[in-house]
């Protein structure tokens, strides 16, 4: 049997092993077969890293083995050796997931320099000084990554020597400042560690490929996962890649570009180089870098080289490219591409853009915008009147667009603390790290003073369609005492500013903001899209406000009308409260009657707002006492209201307390109780089609729907009360037309039952809050910090209130859809959970063969895109 292989050269892999090689091992991989300039390499695969947390975070013998055998073969083909003085081989480690998750995993440069090879480095390269800049380099990222021993505090020995020596930028720096920069971060090391800084090239390298295996589980790493449902079980691959040198002079340099503009897609060659500089420069926002087209000037041949590779890769991948790249000595080098990452509008624009030039079809096209991506699409933006008015403080770069408004706060935690207390925030930072991403995942906006277009603060709020203006140089900001000065004006933590991610620009205050408009390239994908899907996309909507809203974004029904919610209105809730404290039936009918006008009217308010379309209106479902108040206070003020004796109020209340009212009397168990409830909603919703049929001619079939059934005989009961009660509305109203009855399948036991409920139910809907609650035995409002903590462990990969349970649920829902069909081969089939608006769950629902799903108004165009995606993916 052959022996596995845990890592892979360059020239063994291809751009469709992503699983194993990641996403930047794959796209290396293939550069090197297309014959581009990339510098050898190898992959370590995620089987490794997967394997290092099976074997109790130790990487096995038989992979170190690996590891140097081909560390051998890149010696070979470099001509260069590891540990060497003469002519030493130094390499660079990144980290490389399936998924790109930019700016979260950690990277080390110049790997295999020690006291004697950053000697060798010197004579070799007659530049001394580039020789220990590229030494005090990897201490810094190997001390921070490896040893995690905090930036700041080499950050302080570097700026400290700067401002002593009075150089402005880091490459005034002579080769003895270096050296004692080197001698005192060699100090802060072994003050750190208790031991020195590792001098055996062999042993750097191992120790630095188990910080990248480390680091897939850090926090920040964590975190950017769950927000991207990105799954913690398929590990990141490490990539040890030969050293080029961006920094050996004026002939040297090193950049980040992208085929296409990633904040508005504008068909352009977009990006930033540094002179004299390694990668990390450019994206950690340290120097503020160059607008790529003036490399036509500092490299004229490289440019040329360069947008030559750039058009290739894009037609090569089909898909915008996102691409790292090194000069060294006027010659080129190829680091990385990947598919970029974008705002929404980009990858609109993008998509139609390539259908147009013929790179994509239209089914190709609806898979290039996330679906979690069209949010973006649908924020705010500010009152342009507002806008014109608003004194403009200062000017920065355009990272992202969008507005934001909010209070300044300096640092991560204390925007998600303010955030938490209600108030918007702008985080304001000199730069961003990766530390500082929870703080920007709270914030309406961030701004940071240096940076460029593709800085760690650019990329990732492009990523999340966060508003950015980063590189704001004229604005001086101090973390420590928590000010932000521009110009004269000196902003405290807490005051207002106002952020343009589209201009650049910085304002003063509270700006207005107002709903977007969707047109333009957004309706053409939107229209591709609903040509392609097949399930339909209804809303969950309780008042005409919301159902308008949900057809403004395309929504072809209302799959969840709540009664209940229409029952809370002040001029309302005193007939329920006297309804439900009634001491008979003929009480309980009298105050029904105050409320059946109001309920007619809501409906025919939805009814009018939704044309032809199906609504499915729900019966009334939460337990009696949520419509009664709880403490004594409350009591005293409602007997006083309605004329009710305290004592008799408070036992009422006493009588209807629930130990567990979520698996109590509620649902179809309160029409069984008190059918004249059922009775009046039924008259009430046949009352209003039958008027807004004759008032405004629409064929309206109403659908009437039962909650919480567990039993065909409890339909059966509710449902002779339903129909007995519309066909004498019918009669009495001279009319006859069609109406549906059916249920919410949300009690396991009606799933494994449903062949039986189908016989009375003509549609079933999919209540899977409920159905999820019930079959983990979890309660939703008291299992959130149950579920970060299995999330944080990796018990589960999603929240199952908010993505479907597939082997759970799921499997209950396929039962009762495939039992239902049996009995009822034309029965309706749809989903009005939570999980309607999950683009995953979108996607279980169509391979199921669902009907529809029903979500929140403005997760309706997300629903259409996902339905669209789902349909190309299972066509594959």
């Amino acid at each position: 049997m052959e022996k596995k292989k845990f890592v892979y050269s360059f020239n063994e892999g291809s751009k469709d092993m992503k699983d194993l090689l990641g996403g930047k091992g794959a796209n290396l991989a293939e550069m090197t077969k297309i014959g581009l300039p990339v510098p050898f390499g190898f992959t370590v695969t995620t089987e490794a890293c997967n394997r290092y947390y099976e074997e109790n975070q130790t990487i096995a013998d038989d992979i170190v083995a690996d590891i140097f055998e081909k560390l051998s073969d890149l010696e070979h083909v470099t001509g260069k050796q590891f540990g060497s003085v003469e002519n030493p081989l130094l390499v660079s480690v990144r980290s490389g997931a399936k998924i790109s998750m930019p700016g979260m995993m950690d990277t080390i440069l110049n790997l295999g320099l020690n006291d004697n090879t950053v000697e060798g480095l010197a004579k070799l390269t007659e530049n001394p000084r580039f020789a220990y800049d590229s030494y005090r380099r990897f201490i810094q990222m190997f001390g921070d990554v490896v040893m995690e021993i905090p930036k700041t505090k080499f950050d302080a020995i570097f700026d400290s020597k700067k401002e002593k020596e009075g150089c402005e930028f880091d490459v005034d720096l002579t080769t003895e400042h270096l050296q004692d920069i080197i001698v005192n971060y060699k100090k802060l090391v072994k003050e750190e560690m208790g031991r020195n800084f590792p001098q055996e090239p062999k042993d750097q390298l191992m120790e630095a490929v188990m910080a990248v295996f480390r680091s897939w589980n850090n926090e920040r790493a964590i975190l950017y996962r769950q927000l991207n449902d990105i799954p913690g079980s398929i590990g990141t691959a490490v990539n040890v890649q030969s050293m080029v040198f961006g920094n050996m002079g004026d002939t040297s340099g090193t950049g980040v570009a992208f085929t296409r503009n990633p904040a508005n897609g504008e068909k352009k060659l977009f990006g930033e180089f540094l002179v004299n500089a390694q990668g990390e420069d450019v994206v950690a926002g340290i120097r503020t870098p160059q607008p790529i087209a003036e490399m036509a000037e500092a490299f004229p041949e490289v440019y040329k080289e360069f947008t030559r590779i750039s058009e290739l890769l894009e037609k090569h991948y089909t898909d915008m490219q996102d691409m790292e790249f090194t000069v060294e000595r006027n010659k080129l080098f190829m680091l990385q591409t990947r598919n970029g990452k974008r705002t929404a509008a980009a990858a609109v624009k993008i998509a139609v853009d390539m259908e147009k030039e013929g790179l994509i079809d239209k089914k190709t096209a609806v898979t290039r915008l996330e679906p979690a991506m069209i949010d973006q699409l649908l924020h705010p933006k500010f009152d342009d009147a507002e806008l014109a008015a608003a004194e403009r403080l200062t000017k920065g770069l355009p990272a992202s667009p969008g507005a934001a408004t909010g209070k300044i706060y300096f640092n991560a935690a204390d925007a998600v603390a303010a955030v938490e207390n209600g108030n918007p925030a702008v985080l304001v930072r000199l730069e961003t790290s990766p530390e500082d991403l929870a703080g920007m995942v709270a914030a309406e906006g961030i701004l940071t003073a240096r940076g460029g277009m593709t800085s760690h603060a650019a990329v990732v709020a492009r990523g999340m369609g966060k508003c950015c203006v980063s590189g704001c140089a004229e604005i001086k900001v101090d973390e420590e005492v928590k000010t932000l000065t521009i110009g004269s004006d000196v902003f405290k933590e807490g005051d207002y500013i106002s952020l343009d991610g589209t201009a650049g620009e910085v304002l003063k205050g509270q700006i207005k903001t107002v709903p977007p408009e969707l047109s333009g390239d957004f309706g053409t994908i939107m229209q591709w899209a609903d040509e392609i899907r097949t399930l339909k996309i209804r809303t969950n909507a309780d008042n005409p406000r919301d159902a308008k809203q949900a057809v403004d974004f395309g929504a072809e029904g209302i799959g969840l009308c709540r009664t209940e919610h229409m029952f809370f209105e002040e001029e309302r809730i005193p007939a329920v409260r006297r309804m439900i404290l009634a001491d008979s039936e003929e009480e309980r009918r009298e105050a029904l009657s105050f409320l059946l006008p109001y309920q007619k009217s809501d409906f025919k308010g939805i009814y009018e707002a939704m044309g032809d379309r199906p609504v499915t209106i729900r019966l009334l479902d939460p337990p009696l006492h949520e419509f009664l108040p709880h403490t004594d206070e409350e009591i005293k003020q409602l007997s006083a209201q309605i004329n009710v004796p305290y004592e008799k109020l408070a036992k009422k209340t006493e009588e209807l307390h629930e130990f567990n009212p979520m698996l109590g009397h509620r649902g179809c168990r309160l029409a069984v109780t008190y059918p004249e409830i059922a009775e009046m909603q039924a008259e009430a919703i046949i009352m209003a089609a039958i008027e807004v049929r004759k008032e405004q001619g629409l064929d309206i079939v109403p659908e009437i729907m039962i909650p919480l059934v567990g039993l065909k005989k409890e339909l059966a009961d509710v449902k002779a009360t339903v129909v007995q009660t519309v066909e004498k509305v019918m009669e009495r109203e001279g009319v006859k037309f069609d109406y549906l009855i059916g249920t919410m399948i949300e009690i396991p036991r009606a799933a494994l039952t449903a062949d039986e409920i189908a016989e009375e139910a003509e549609f079933f809907s999919f209540g899977t809050n409920d159905l999820t609650q019930m079959t983990f035995g979890f309660s939703r409002d008291d299992t959130g910090q149950i579920i970060r903590e299995y999330r944080d462990k990796g018990i589960f990969d999603d929240d199952p209130f908010q993505s479907i349970d597939q082997v759970g649920v799921g499997q209950l829902v396929k039962m009762a859809v495939e039992k239902g069909k049996a009995t009822r081969p034309n029965i309706k089939l749809g989903i009005c959970g939570e999980h309607g608006g999950d683009p995953k769950s979108i996607e279980f629902c169509h391979n199921i063969g669902l009907q529809y799903v029903s979500c929140s108004p403005f997760r309706v165009p997300i629903a259409r895109l996902a339905a669209a995606q789902a349909a190309v993916k299972a066509e594959k």
